[in-house]
């Protein structure tokens, strides 16, 4: 069963989506462009945040981004997203970046983000958002990381933010 009273399971909404590195993704030396996969990573966060609320979504902040091995033109670049976490009307969303050289199979681990979304009603304004059940020891380790991540969000910004 993929819901349950109070709450959907992370599995409704997760997703992972695959690109061609292309020569506009890149430089001249063939490296893929980190805004490039900024961009797909928001915007496969942006769909997973979308299906889990279903209603419209906006991203309200990124955290920390690393980039850990480059990404290369013609390598695959897969991204995998997942709710990690709801508050009342936002979410983080988790995308882990990894490159597949499509020649060798060989596949690395490129980076990581966490994104915050606001899920908004007719008017615009937040709305309230079904929680997340994570199952999982995976989603249940990421739902408590997620949870300290947001604290530490809400200490920075000095106030409660939902």
């Amino acid at each position: 069963m993929s819901r349950k009273a109070g709450g959907k399971h992370v599995s409704v909404s997760q997703m992972t989506t695959v690109r061609l590195m292309m020569p506009t993704d890149g430089n001249v030396l063939g490296n893929v462009f980190g805004g490039a996969i900024m961009r797909y990573m928001d915007e496969v966060a942006g769909i997973v945040a979308f299906h889990h609320a279903r209603k419209n979504v906006v991203t309200a902040s990124i955290d920390r981004m690393d980039f850990y091995a480059p990404v290369y033109v013609g390598n695959l670049l897969i991204l995998k997203a997942a709710v990690n976490y709801v508050g009342k009307t936002s979410m983080e969303v988790g995308v882990r970046i990894e490159a597949e050289d499509p020649l060798t199979g060989t596949t690395a681990h490129t980076g990581s983000c966490y994104l915050t979304f606001v899920a908004l009603d007719g008017n615009g304004r937040p709305s309230p958002v079904e929680p997340v059940i994570p199952v999982t020891a995976d989603e249940k380790r990421r739902f408590r990381e997620a949870l300290t991540r947001r604290r530490m969000r809400e200490a920075t910004l000095g106030r409660k933010k939902e």
